[in-house]
Formats: C-alpha cells, sequence, structure tokens
C-alpha cells in the first residue's frame, strides 16, 4: 500500500487469503483517482465489486455478462468520473475498454493473477503478453503486480513483461503452517474421497477433479452418501454456477466437486478441507488450490490423491499438442515432474513447497502438519510396491 500510494511499481505475492485486494482497494478508498484492476475472473468480478461497495467504495466492473442495463450504468458512472474502483478483463482493455475520461483520472493499474503473463508460469495466457503496450499509454500511472504464486523465474518474467519500472518486490512466504498436507496413492477414488468428507462432517470443502464427468460422478457419489454437495464446472449453465458459488460462499451449502474452473476469489474463510481427486499439472496449481483452505488461520486438511498414470497422461498430452511452443512445452514437462517428485517424495511437505518458491524453511525438526511428519510414512512409500510404479516415478525424477 505505501508502494502504491508513494506512486511506485510493485510486484506482490501473498498466498491465497493474504489480502491481496487490500493492497489496490486502500489506494481506491484514499480518493486520488481512478484504480484499474485487470482480472481473467470474470464470473467473479461482481463479487469482488460487491466486496468493494461494503467497504464503501464506488466500484464497478465492465464484462461480457453483464446486463446492457448494468453495463450502461457502469458506463455512464465512469465516464462522469464517480468510480473509484473499476475492474476489467485483460481482453476488455486490450479491445479499448477504458473510455479518454477515465484514462486522464488513472493513478493505478493493477493486473491480478499477473502469473497467467509468463511462460515459465502456469496459467499462460496470451492475451496477457500484451498488456505492456496498453499500459504504456497510461505512463502516469503506477502497475501493480499481484499473484498467490510464483517461482523466482516467474516473478522476473512478471517483471519484465509488465515493464514494471524499477519495482518494489513485496514477496510472502508461502507456507501456511495451519494446513496439513498428505499425499496418498489413488487406489479407490470415490471411496477416498468418501473417507476425507467423513472426517468433516458438516464442514466446508472442495473436491477438485479433473473432467466434467469425473466431477459430475463424485458430486452424485456424495450426494448418494447423504452429503450436501453440488457440482461446479464450465459446462454448467451460467445461472446455476452462480447458484452454486452463492449456496457455498453462505454455507447453505458444505461440499462442491468441482473443476479448476471453481475457487478463486472464493471469500468463504472456514474451508476445512481441499481433495485433490486427480493430480495436479504442476505444484503451483496445487499450492493455490489446496490455499484455499483454512482463510481463517484454524487448521485445515489439504489431501492430494496421487497417481502416476495423471502424469502420464499429462506428459503425453504435452508432447502432442502444436500449439505449445516448444519452450513452452520444456515448461510444462518440468512442471509435471516436479508434481511427480512431491507426490512421490519421503520428506516435510512444507518443506518441499516452500524450497519450490525459492523459499527457505526455517524447521528442522519438521512441520508437525503433514503425512511424512505426522510419522505416516507408509502412505507414501506405497508407491514404491511395483516395479513398475518405482519405474515410472524415477522417470518424472531425472
Amino acid at each position: 500500500m505505501q508502494a502504491a500510494l508513494s506512486g511506485r511499481d510493485c510486484l506482490v505475492v501473498l498466498p491465497t487469503g493474504g489480502g491481496k485486494s487490500l493492497c489496490y482497494q486502500f489506494p481506491a478508498a484514499m480518493g486520488r483517482g481512478l484504480v484499474l484492476v485487470v482480472s481473467p475472473l470474470i464470473a467473479l468480478m461482481d463479487d469482488q465489486v460487491d466486496s468493494a461497495r461494503r467497504l464503501g467504495l464506488a466500484a464497478d466492473a465492465l464484462h461480457s455478462e453483464m446486463e446492457n442495463g448494468r453495463r450502461g450504468e457502469a458506463w455512464r458512472r465512469l465516464t462522469a468520473g464517480r468510480t473509484q474502483l473499476l475492474f476489467l478483463s485483460p481482453e476488455r482493455l486490450l479491445a479499448g475498454g477504458l473510455p479518454v475520461a477515465a484514462r486522464a483520472r488513472l493513478v493505478l493499474a493493477a493486473v491480478d493473477e499477473a502469473h497467467c503473463i509468463s511462460h515459465w508460469g502456469h496459467e499462460f495466457r496470451p492475451e496477457y503478453r500484451r498488456l505492456a503496450a496498453v499500459l504504456e499509454r497510461f505512463p502516469h500511472a503506477s502497475r501493480m503486480a499481484l499473484t498467490a504464486t510464483a517461482t523466482p523465474s516467474v516473478q522476473d518474467d512478471i517483471c519484465a513483461q509488465l515493464c514494471l519500472r524499477a519495482p518494489a518486490r513485496l514477496i510472502g512466504h508461502p507456507d501456511r503452517p495451519n494446513l496439513v498436507y498428505r499425499a496418498c496413492p489413488r487406489r479407490e477414488q470415490s471411496a477416498q474421497v468418501l473417507e476425507v468428507v467423513r472426517r468433516h462432517p458438516g464442514e466446508g470443502g472442495i473436491v477438485y477433479a479433473r473432467t466434467r464427468k469425473d466431477v459430475e460422478r463424485l458430486a452424485e457419489g456424495l450426494d448418494g452418501a447423504g452429503v450436501s454437495c453440488a457440482a461446479y464446472h464450465a459446462g454448467l449453465p451460467a445461472d446455476r454456477r452462480r447458484r452454486v458459488h452463492e449456496d457455498f460462499v453462505s454455507r447453505r451449502l458444505d461440499i462442491v466437486a468441482a473443476t479448476v474452473a471453481f475457487g478463486m476469489g472464493i471469500d468463504r474463510p472456514d474451508v476445512r478441507f481441499v481433495v485433490h481427486a486427480d493430480t495436479p499439472a504442476s505444484l503451483d496449481h496445487y499450492q493455490q488450490e489446496s490455499g484455499r483452505a483454512g482463510h481463517d488461520g484454524l487448521a485445515a486438511e489439504c489431501v492430494l490423491l496421487f497417481a502416476v498414470s495423471d502424469l502420464v497422461r499429462l506428459r503425453r498430452l504435452a508432447r502432442a499438442d502444436e500449439g505449445f511452443s516448444e519452450a513452452r512445452r520444456r515448461v510444462v514437462l518440468r512442471q509435471l515432474g516436479e508434481m511427480g517428485r512431491y507426490g512421490a517424495a519421503m520428506a516435510c511437505r512444507h518443506r518441499l513447497l516452500a524450497g519450490h518458491f525459492g523459499a527457505p524453511y526455517g524447521r528442522p525438526e519438521g512441520c508437525g502438519a503433514c503425512d511424512y511428519c505426522l510419522g505416516k510414512k507408509g502412505s507414501v512409500a506405497a508407491w514404491t510396491r511395483s516395479w513398475a510404479e518405482r519405474f515410472v516415478i524415477r522417470l518424472f525424477m531425472l
């Protein structure tokens, strides 16, 4: 906030729930001009606007899912100079979504989910690479890049690609000590997921699966077992997705089984568990998604059902994808290898995650909050039960 108020560019890396939104809400509240937030989360912009308005800010969003009447009202407030905080998608900004009158008032341009700009990151989006050229049109406005997860190489790439000018690098420690990490071989997916859910009766949780079909299957299974659960994925109608989101945040719904389309910006602090029923494509994904648990600082459980077959399939797809450049393909394959090493490792998981993001971990005695340090080493060692599994794991550890 000090960097933004002094007009200095900055890179802000804080874990999920660490207060990144305050870094641009506070400058907007000072009334010095317009703060622009570039966000890829169109489905959640309305939630961000509502949250800012509850704080007393004159906030608006402009996106393709708004009704014409609401969009017109937001546009009139913006052109009249009444808007303090504006949310835009990168596509809309690139298409000229900021009127001339608003450009003159712009004091800060904040790029949320900034890891999307980096080839080295886990959710690269080509349109993010074009943002720097647009931001050059507002040389008087400071720039802020925000993300929950960024390795040192991604941090460097964000600063370079957004042309941040002598930026302050404000990097929080990635470790979440209240999260208990567990990794175990996936054998009976539905039964293993239900076992975790049974440990948290009546509590909030998220179950991630890779495909829409698996999401539907897991949701139906949990619902059939008497668990308050609903499915969420991009193939559902927008109104149904919105209803599931609202029911979960308002605690009318305990559990959401979802693809990774669900979770960013979820304002529910008491999520007590996150289960990955399939192996994520990278540790960056895993850190961000599991980090949606325990925002209230209380203990929460993060369970990974690890399967080498998932990584083999993802590796095969990455090699076959003609849309990947060779550089991008190498990054994806490296990320799969890192995920494989994490899932099969017999070591403190908090230390492994901190090390991945280039942060020291100062507890030589262990974290006391992962399957390895809690003494359940057998769950990881089970991966070495067959020669085939040892061989495949070895490939991913090269």
